[in-house]
């Protein structure tokens, strides 16, 4: 594995950044970092440098940047048990230590002595596993595996308690828990998972869910010493998915049913999985007032370049800008970090307490990858450079407190006419907002009020300017609006109008949904999406009628993880002709394929069905996008 060092690997010095203030930050607002690869990236000769290229502690650093907490996870045993084999190759043996920071109590206790030496607090985040949790695993620890029921339940209970009780003797106590991390779908999976990933799997459910997070709280509540003060620690639990109100509805429903003990609902929020900012901020205004809660996004990051420097694919790839809003530079992401924070500090009620952004020290280096054999998919979302140097962009943090200028304040940038389409013959309204850049590197949602649309504009395809203003903005806009003949027959083809009223779903329609994540549509922000936690079957169709005789074509995009019994696109009941179909196939995530059928013959009656099948065991999960249904001579 090659490693690139120096800049030349990535570019020129970054430049200086603008920030925005927030206004109205309370004083005692998180501004956190998770920091636990540190060890492990110093154990392999990590240095660090301040903005000027002065060596330095990397905690301090961050520190000196405005950060004043410190996340750090932690795993029961980081040691593998087994073998580790991926592509029929070895790349880490049994009893070899994990990676991916090797994040273990004795590494837990020590990062934490350096942060509060350091004049920060820390929130622990227990993972309960011997690795990685997330919504798509949730491991128990080798040392549990054959514990079920009461005897895990014990476990939980007393392993917390024993975590917490070392930190207090090594005077390291932290100041928030984190009982789980990213708990979608539950924890200690089978028997605190609640959903079914195969036909015949046994889990413990809602119930087993609940019984287990009950006894790590109340571990952690028995082991703090200022428990019943105001100085008592908090407790928080942590989705993923931090846009996703209907996820943070269900979980803390059946949590506030079953009268779960906790303080803080933990997000994860990256903006390439997420959807946009302001999808963020409906969900945290929703639950913390729903629930009564304080919220803290506990997981954010992004990309300030598209480079790799350790042969290794990062994660952020340059694909990932197109619908997410900002540019992957350093100015992207400080604009990004910035607008988390304003989000979180305009929860109503002061409710919003801090970001943590997510391992912004994960530098490339030898041997310090996301488990041990494979590199760093990490490095271009970091806050220091290749070379360890903090990126302007760290300074946000400290920034966004400060008075600013008129400078700060982002300028919409309208060098260009806006481009919109109307169909001829057709009502048109134009849109009531638009997308549009800013001068710090973003994209962001303006609010439009147009002048009147001249209805004979719309009857003949052509062209026409339209004017509008931007409200609350100095801001003059020009449109240019191209009158077309509508080819597409499917009016919404990428699903962005946020349902599927237009088709009609039959079978297992609990699979079928429209979902808002840019990082799994093949275009804008959202597609449809399915998934079951049982087996499934089920169309999404839509009836045309009226339709001109002729020879038509239809195609969809999909992607997926594979697995389904079949996925097809397909054409039917178009007068007396056989159904015509193609194959979706499904081979991973954002690897998007065209399924195309041609040679549809509407007849006099004008009539066709068209749709889309999935087949499919459970768990299963795939998305379709930008649907089109065109008459093959090109005319409307």
């Amino acid at each position: 594995m090659a490693f690139l060092l120096g800049p030349a690997a990535w570019g020129a010095p970054a430049k200086p950044v603008t920030v925005q203030p927030v206004a109205d930050l309370a004083p005692d607002f998180i501004m956190g970092a998770d920091m636990s690869m540190l060890d492990q990236l110093e154990r392999q000769n990590a240095k660090f440098q301040d903005a000027s290229g002065a060596r330095g502690d990397a905690i301090a650093i961050v520190r000196d940047n405005g950060i004043n907490w410190i996340r750090l996870r932690l795993w029961h045993t980081p040691v593998n048990d087994s073998d580790v084999i991926e592509g029929g190759r070895i790349i880490s043996r049994r009893g070899e230590p994990v990676g991916g920071g090797n994040n273990d109590l004795a590494t837990t206790i020590r990062l934490a002595k350096r942060a509060k030496a350091a004049g920060l607090k820390v929130l622990l985040d227990i993972h309960y596993s011997d690795f990685w949790v997330d919504p798509g695993k949730q491991n128990k620890p080798a040392a549990w595996r054959d514990l079920h029921g009461e005897a895990l339940e014990q476990a939980v209970y007393t392993y917390t308690l024993q975590v917490m009780n070392a930190m207090k003797k090594a005077d390291v106590m932290p100041a928030m828990v984190q009982v789980g991390n990213e708990l979608n779908g539950g924890m200690l999976w089978p028997d605190g998972q609640t959903w079914v990933d195969k036909p015949d799997a046994k889990i413990g459910g809602d119930a087993g869910f609940v019984a287990l997070m009950k006894q790590g709280i109340r571990a952690v509540r028995e082991a703090d010493p200022q428990r019943g003060t105001p100085q008592a620690l908090k407790v928080v639990v942590h989705l993923a998915d931090g846009g996703n109100n209907e996820l943070y509805r269900r979980v803390f429903d059946l949590f506030q049913q079953n009268e779960v003990d906790y303080d803080v609902i933990g997000l994860s929020y990256y903006a390439y999985y997420h959807g946009p900012v302001e999808d963020l901020q409906a969900n945290m205004d929703d639950i913390a007032f729903r629930y009564g809660k304080d919220v803290a996004v506990v997981e954010t990051a992004y990309a300030y370049t598209t480079l790799d420097n350790d042969g290794w694919p990062n994660l952020f790839n340059a694909d990932m800008q197109k619908s997410v809003g900002y540019k992957a530079t350093v100015q992207g992401q400080t604009s990004m970090t910035r607008d988390v924070i304003d989000a979180v500090a305009k929860v109503p009620g002061g409710r919003g307490i801090g970001v943590f952004y997510w391992e912004p020290d994960w530098v490339p280096m030898p041997r310090t990858g996301w488990r041990t054999g494979e590199g760093n998919g990490w490095e271009n979302q970091a806050m220091f450079d290749f070379d360890g140097r903090a990126l302007p962009s760290l300074a946000v943090f400290k920034r966004v407190r400060d008075a600013g200028t008129p400078a700060d304040v982002p300028q919409v940038l309208q060098a260009e006419p806006v481009r919109l389409t109307a169909f001829a013959g057709q009502s048109w309204t134009p849109p009531e907002s638009l997308r549009l850049p800013f001068s710090d590197d973003a994209t962001r949602t303006v609010y439009v009020q147009w002048d009147d649309v001249d209805p004979a504009n719309l009857r003949q395809p052509g062209r026409f300017q339209l004017k509008g203003e931007a409200m609350g903005r100095p801001l003059q806009l020009v449109a240019d609006v191209h009158v077309v003949p509508r080819r597409n027959l499917i009016d919404d083809p990428g699903f962005e109008q946020g349902g599927l009223k237009e088709w009609t779903i039959t079978g297992d329609s609990a699979a079928a949904s429209n979902e808002r994540n840019p990082g799994n549509a093949h275009s804008g922000l959202q597609s449809l999406h399915y998934w079951l936690g049982s087996a499934f079957r089920f169309e999404v169709k839509r009836t045309f009628s009226g339709l001109k005789e002729g020879q038509y074509t239809l195609k969809a995009w999909s992607s997926g993880g594979g697995g389904e019994k079949s996925a097809t696109l397909f054409a039917r009941e178009c007068g007396n002709a056989a159904e015509k179909s193609a194959p979706m196939l499904n081979t991973g995530w954002q690897k998007w394929k065209q399924a195309t059928v041609r040679g549809i013959q509407i007849p006099a009656s004008g009539q066709c069905t068209v749709g889309v099948l999935v087949d499919a065991p459970a768990g299963t999960w795939g998305n379709v996008d930008d649907i089109e249904f065109l008459r093959e001579d090109g005319t409307p």
